[in-house]
């Protein structure tokens, strides 16, 4: 087998023996690279350390990650526009935490004929908060619900903040 030290550098084509012979003196483990190749590739490292600083590396890339997902349900699709308000003002709050949102309206019984009405709802949803957000995951029906993912927009140094947008976009469409 290629054996390959801790510092990368090729040891040179040993038997088995001799580089667990060498990983003993190191006091390191023997670990396979690559099997596939010919002669296999093996190094020697201290694994549990290898271990340890990849399960960091994970978990500091989770950190990284925006944060939740945050889930507003409309239980009718015949909801009234004050109604409406209040749930928007849910989802700015939860974007601007920088928390995803997953916008779902659900049919009972009669209401699947009105199918096109949630649509219009979520679509006009999506429109109103276009200034903070960006739509992840278009409105798709699935059973008895229409589901749709918002993300967080970022914003930049000097620009309003995704509150005014909103009402200066809902200020704007209610002069109309």
């Amino acid at each position: 087998m290629r054996l390959i030290g801790p510092d990368g550098t090729q040891l040179g084509i040993l038997s088995l023996n001799e580089a667990l012979r060498k990983a003993q003196e190191m006091q390191l483990d023997l670990v396979e690279v690559s099997s596939a190749s010919h002669p296999p590739v093996c190094r020697l490292m201290n694994y549990g350390k290898y271990k340890y600083e990849q399960a960091k590396k994970a978990k500091d890339s989770r950190k990284k990650q925006s944060g939740d997902v945050k889930e507003i349900k409309i239980t009718r699709a015949h909801i009234a526009e004050h109604d409406l308000q209040v749930k928007m003002k849910h989802l700015v709050r939860f974007l601007e935490h920088g928390d995803k949102a997953r916008l779902i309206v659900e049919f009972r019984g009669r209401e699947q004929l009105y199918l096109n009405k949630g649509f219009e709802i979520l679509n006009k949803l999506a429109e109103r908060l276009s200034p903070i957000s960006n739509v992840e995951r278009k409105p798709t029906l699935e059973g008895r619900r229409i589901i749709m993912v918002l993300s967080p927009k970022r914003v930049m140094k000097g620009e309003q903040s995704g509150k005014e947008k909103v009402e200066n976009l809902q200020n704007s469409s209610q002069e109309v």
